[in-house]
């Protein structure tokens, strides 16, 4: 009997041809928000593809840190190109309609490069653990290798999960509403607009964020603190200000990814006590502005990458002259 309950739901499965994006339709200055997309996306192409080509043409950059880097800078790229020319062509065309096929695509897309994204700043905490708790042992423990199997694994772990997530919306009939109130074909806009059960959609929606946003996080903050355990166990005060300077502007990387999405989340999420426009808006600029801003407060600050990228542009301008 459930043999035949279930083929009987499967041939009731209702797919629509898509789904229509309306989570800009109430905003007001929305021509001045869309400029400043604008300005994010060229930020964000710009100044990753210049960490990713620097990394790439100089070998003495192939190291395990500049793995991490490069990782993180191929990531924004993908990551704001998933979402920001979706939003500018619904604000130019004013054409909100996206095919069902393409807005699983989309829904794989942000959520695996999200997730990539979260690993990666905890890849560069796990570089900084073990730079600074391991000094001696830093070359033998962080080897290329190593970090090129952390690499694969977070890849392997975050596009398995995220397409087994996106695979489920499949089951679901869509016989009403196509109004995805959002920015993207965002996740639980979409499944809570099906007309059959979507308790598994839920709760592999709530498994994955732990899985995937808090347990990087709780990562981070343990290696944290067994780097402030570390430095203040060092004698120098000297030392101590060089090792904490190193992890600053990692630090500020973390703050700005972690805290406004896990507010947003938890408290659009869990509680639903965000208004929908506010919290439309905040997870749009929660997911761009990370991506934009990695390569100048990180990438771009570091001394190696700042040399070659300075020798770079001095010998493109030579060029030109």
């Amino acid at each position: 009997m459930s043999f035949l309950k279930a083929a009987l739901n499967d041939s009731l499965i209702i797919h629509p041809p898509g789904f229509y994006i309306i989570g800009f339709e109430t905003f007001p200055f929305i021509s001045v928000y869309f400029i400043f997309l604008v300005f994010v996306y060229v930020v964000t192409v710009l100044f990753n593809s210049l960490v990713i080509y620097v990394i790439a043409f100089n070998h003495c950059l192939h190291t395990p840190k500049f793995l991490a880097v490069v990782n993180l800078a191929v990531i924004d790229v993908i990551l704001n190109t998933c979402t920001i020319p979706s939003m500018i062509k619904i604000f130019l065309v004013k054409d909100n309609f996206v095919p069902f096929n393409l807005c699983l695509l989309q829904m794989f897309v942000y959520y695996a490069f999200g997730t990539l994204e979260s690993y990666a700043l905890a890849i560069l905490a796990y570089d900084r653990l073990i730079a600074i708790c391991f000094p001696l042992r830093h070359n033998s423990i962080n080897t290329l290798r190593s970090m090129s199997c952390i690499v694969g694994l977070t890849w392997s772990l975050a596009v398995g999960v995220t397409a087994f997530a996106t695979g489920i919306i499949t089951r679901l009939s869509f016989c009403s509403s196509v109004r995805v109130f959002s920015y993207f074909c965002d996740y639980a806009p979409v499944f809570r607009l099906a007309c059959n059960d979507y308790t598994l959609q839920w709760t592999t929606a709530s498994s994955v964020t732990i899985l995937l946003l808090v347990g990087p996080f709780t990562f981070i903050l343990l290696s944290y603190g067994s780097i402030l355990v570390t430095v203040f166990r060092m004698k120098s005060l000297d030392s101590r200000v060089k090792a904490l300077a190193t992890c600053v502007e990692h630090l500020i990387l973390v703050a700005v990814f972690y805290i406004p999405l896990i507010t947003i989340f938890t408290i659009g999420f869990y509680l639903r006590l965000i208004d929908p426009d506010q919290r439309v808006l905040s997870l749009s600029l929660a997911s761009c502005i990370p991506p934009c801003i990695n390569p100048i407060v990180y990438s771009l600050k570091t001394k190696e990458i700042k040399i070659r990228a300075l020798a770079l542009v001095r010998k493109t301008k030579t060029g030109t002259q």
